[in-house]
């Protein structure tokens, strides 16, 4: 029986590795999965679905009713992905003064708020205003949620939890499917005319409503958390300690420099991933927003369109699972994108080429499974290797910030004149795929010959510096 790999290079468990240690962890990592994953993933889920519905509510008549042309439908939504990156890094940033609790269930109130408004909308002017509102407030939810996780889980341990949580924005295509036929059922009254602004109506309600619970379950750190003992509590804090080696969770507050920000933005690191994701979020953000339209290009009516969008929403979401977890079992991110971001070409390649509709559909199973299977080591990769709060903030946030840029790209890939076949937009998409995957082995390249460097002594003038610079800190591949 092969033995199970090492630890992250450079990591080690606090404390002797005894029994009594080993089950100390195993309690912990539980009360940590239970209390914060299940509310923090609703969160996110319904802020996806919040983002995505309007994919459903346009097959339902929304570009109709408001007359929309295909040109402003798609600047609506590009609209949208601006505001939402541009609030991305400032609320990273103030995270940790509004602290976890507060703010990102705060953050998905607010938007619950704005999508029960969109539900009211009459014109264009109306729309446009109404989703950069919206993109405004989603914008904090994404990148602040992996910061607070990279806060509470150590680097071993954080792609799998980061996998469950963004296996809520897959999950959230398939409740979207489903709420959005549902809602299609709704009768049409003299004042609210048109079933789509129910999507909206009712899904920004549940979304305020989870917001709430989310407030009463969230705790702001390890160290403030009610359901964990007091050994628990500094257990936590000592394995987190040894294993991003910064004093971000001593009792001296790291106290804010700009300098920890320009390391973060200047980071080829971030340049190759947030490259990487930005050609990933072309592929995601298209898929989430044209998706029905896609299926009822292949001959399906509006209705059987929204069912037939859950199934690949749902495969893609375990797909994602199991990478994150063989990705903190094998203790790489990059190496395993390698082959996981394959499976979303062999889909794009393909759809682009063949005629028969049953094969186009099946191909988005593909499609789905390896753009959402490569997001979660993707996600965790540059907050593994970046040490500092500020540094790991503002390398995640702008990290999150060139991905949802592939949005604003996205809104105009898939435009009507396109039907049915979508050949060039595929096309587009299977293009930044290819790139992503050179990108991600020039990364692993590139982490690979900084570990070599610490080994031939480069950093040793880093010693002492608590943060990812130091020779001990061995980035992952």
């Amino acid at each position: 029986m092969s033995e199970k790999p090492e630890l992250l290079p450079g990591l080690r468990v606090v404390g002797e590795n005894n029994e009594a240690t080993d089950n100390l962890r195993k309690k912990l990592l539980w009360k940590l999965d239970t209390r914060i994953l299940p509310p923090l993933a609703l969160l996110y889920l319904a802020n996806f679905v919040d983002r995505s519905n309007v994919g459903n509510a346009k097959i339902l008549g929304l570009e109709d009713d408001l007359n929309l042309s295909n040109h402003q439908y798609a600047t609506a939504l590009a609209v949208f992905f601006v505001f939402y990156v541009a609030s991305e890094l400032p609320s990273n940033l103030v995270l940790k003064r509004m602290t976890p609790k507060f703010w990102l269930p705060f953050l998905v109130f607010l938007t619950g708020i704005i999508v029960v408004g969109l539900g009211f909308v009459k014109t264009y002017a109306q729309f446009i205003v109404v989703r950069a509102l919206l993109g405004t407030a989603e914008g904090g939810l994404y990148p602040g949620s992996l910061l607070f996780l990279s806060t509470i889980y150590t680097r071993e341990e954080l792609a799998l939890r980061v996998g469950i949580f963004y296996s809520s924005a897959s999950l959230s295509g398939a409740f979207g499917g489903l709420l959005a036929r549902g809602f299609s059922a709704i009768p049409a009254t003299s004042t609210m005319h048109g079933s789509w602004r129910w999507i909206f109506i009712i899904e920004g309600i549940i979304t305020c409503a989870i917001a709430i619970g989310a407030y009463l379950l969230l705790p702001n750190s390890v160290e403030s958390a009610s359901f964990l003992t007091q050994s628990e509590r500094e257990f936590a804090r000592t394995r987190l300690e040894a294993s991003h080696l910064s004093s971000v969770l001593s009792s001296e507050p790291e106290r804010f420099r700009w300098s920890e920000v320009r390391r973060g933005i200047l980071s080829l690191q971030l340049f190759f991933t947030g490259t990487v994701y930005f050609s990933i979020c072309c592929a995601l953000f298209s898929f989430s927003l044209f998706l029905p339209s896609i299926i009822q290009s292949l001959g399906y009516t509006a209705n059987e369109a929204q069912l037939l969008s859950v199934p690949p929403y749902a495969v893609a979401s375990v797909v994602g699972v199991c990478t994150a977890f063989l990705s903190d079992y094998l203790r790489v991110r990059g190496k395993l994108i390698l082959f996981s971001l394959p499976l979303a070409v062999v889909g794009y390649a393909l759809i682009a080429r063949v005629s028969s509709n049953v094969t186009k559909y099946g191909l988005t199973f593909l499609m789905a499974s390896g753009i959402y299977g490569s997001v979660p080591p993707l996600l965790v990769w540059i907050l593994n290797n970046s040490a500092g709060h500020y540094k790991r903030a503002t390398a995640g946030a702008m990290q999150v910030c060139m991905a949802n840029c592939g949005g604003i790209v996205a809104a105009f890939l898939y435009p009507n004149a396109e039907r049915p076949a979508y050949k060039k937009s595929h096309n587009i998409i299977l293009g930044v795929l290819c790139y992503s995957w050179i990108s991600v082995l020039l990364n692993v390249l590139h982490v690979w010959k900084i570990n070599r460097d610490k080994e031939d002594g480069k950093y040793d003038k880093y010693i002492g510096y608590g943060d990812d610079r130091e020779p001990s800190f061995k980035l992952v591949l």
